[in-house]
């Protein structure tokens, strides 16, 4: 049965390697299953719900890359648009997070549709290259900063930021905090960024996720030892994993269907939706073909087969996440060291799916890890992202300079969707203002993009 439906000799493989790769996969990508309710609940979110939509959303999301495509892809709500949600959306632009829900929902349709048709390829088409990695570069920037900031490395002061100290740290929160809270929370978010990544000079398979525990494991041996003392006053809570409720999954209903549809006919609507689907479409391409060119996977014209169904999982996925309760859901690069463990087929996407559905019953360890162990995780994705920089075009001015001001506006200006915005709008200018739109080929899209991205700031501004 398995033989035929996945159709394991045809794609040199079988069942032994598939569940491996599956469980490989699944490895390195477990983390997000405390980073996601880590961040979004940053948003007023119940916690407990979070891990239970994001571990549902990444099952029913790979479940479906698996029945639609039969590839070895694996799916969770998505590094980046999680903190676009939390931190822009909510927090920065002042919207309720289930405003931002309804963002990610209508994003999740218009996707579908984008699918199932070939405006998916137009729209992908008329983003300039060089503009595309400055994107992810950009969100890696914005990611790093918010693991600073949670681990406490990075606080605010006289000169807006700077590096923590004790007395600093009190002085602008108004606290009295200690090194037995606050002080060794800091260290040791320090040493998980070194253990981690010794993780990934050594090439430890699932070094992320392992770098979060043991950066864990340390804080709970230092709150026995007395040197990390809880201090929920100032939210510095118990590292042990609270088991009074035994190993039952938290209730969703705190944040399912909890969609918002007032006022989703106004320009920032239209600007929140369009950072969504923008990073979650490329995202989901760019790990795609990535992946796949790894696996020989693509044809002969580079062309990724079965793409239709892989893009139709993901946005399924992004509807059913967002309708469960999480932020986008998204197609994860992790998925690459599954395939490097020879998974080919949909079968290694079953067998990280059903990993995810076991997860559910571990609750209470997942929600116990700390922010200071995962701040090392977020620091790491963040690097990973950067890497993209060296597919900018820097010897050409024209290129060069959109990409730098798309990228330095993201973790300065706190916002993804700026640095979009502020990308496209600076390429369209700069290049029609120096005769280079012919020879750039830049479409009507984009123009119309940059006209629209135009009138926003400039609102922004002056009213």
């Amino acid at each position: 049965m398995l033989e035929r439906f996945f159709k394991l000799s045809e794609n040199n493989t079988d069942v032994k390697t598939e569940v491996l790769a599956g469980i490989t996969t699944f490895m390195t990508m477990a983390y997000i299953l405390a980073v996601n309710p880590s961040i979004l609940s940053a948003t007023g979110m119940d916690q407990g719900a979070l891990f239970t939509a994001t571990a549902l959303a990444s099952l029913i999301g790979t479940l479906l890359m698996a029945l639609l495509a039969n590839y070895p892809f694996a799916l969770a709500p998505g590094m980046g648009l999680n903190a676009y949600f939390a931190y822009t959306v909510v927090l920065g632009m002042g919207y309720s997070w289930e405003y931002a829900l309804t963002a990610v929902f209508a994003e999740g349709i218009i996707f579908i549709l984008l699918s199932l048709t070939s405006v998916r390829e137009a729209i992908f088409n008329s983003i300039p290259q060089n503009l595309k990695s400055a994107v992810s570069v950009g969100i890696g920037l914005f990611i790093a900063f918010i693991g600073l900031q949670n681990a406490k490395i990075v606080i605010g002061g006289s000169t807006l930021l700077q590096l923590f100290s004790l007395d600093n740290y009190n002085a602008v929160n108004g606290v009295n905090a200690s090194f037995n809270d606050v002080g060794i929370t800091v260290a040791l978010a320090i040493i998980g960024i070194l253990i981690t990544g010794i993780l990934v000079i050594k090439n430890v398979k699932g070094n992320i996720l392992w770098g979060i525990l043991i950066t864990w494991a340390l804080g709970i041996i230092c709150q026995f030892a007395g040197i990390y003392v809880p201090n929920p006053e100032l939210g510095f809570y118990s590292l042990l994993p609270d088991f009074s409720n035994g190993l039952s999954v938290p209730s969703l209903s705190p944040i399912l269907f909890k969609l918002d549809f007032h006022g989703i006919f106004t320009l920032d609507f239209l600007t929140i939706l369009f950072a969504f689907l923008f990073v979650d479409l490329f995202d989901t391409i760019g790990t795609l073909v990535g992946v796949s060119a790894k696996a020989g996977m693509l044809d002969e014209n580079g062309k990724l087969p079965r793409i239709k169904g892989a893009l139709l999982a993901d946005a399924v996925a992004t509807t059913a996440g967002a309708a469960l309760g999480t932020s986008t859901t998204t197609t994860f690069v992790e998925s690459a060291s599954g395939v490097s463990e020879g998974g080919r087929t949909g079968l290694t996407a079953i067998t990280t799916a059903i990993l995810f559905g076991l997860s559910l019953f571990l609750s209470p360890i997942f929600l116990a890890i700390p922010s200071f162990a995962t701040a090392p995780a977020l620091i790491v994705v963040g690097l990973y992202m950067l890497t993209n920089v060296t597919h900018i075009d820097f010897d050409d001015m024209s290129e060069a300079i959109p990409c730098y001001i798309c990228i330095i506006a993201m973790p300065f200006f706190y916002s993804i969707s700026e640095g979009i915005s502020l990308g496209i709008i600076t390429y369209v200018i700069l290049n029609v203002l120096t005769g280079k739109a012919k020879e750039k080929k830049i479409s009507i899209l984009l123009y119309v993009l940059a006209v629209i991205f135009l009138i926003k700031e400039c609102s922004a501004l002056f009213f």
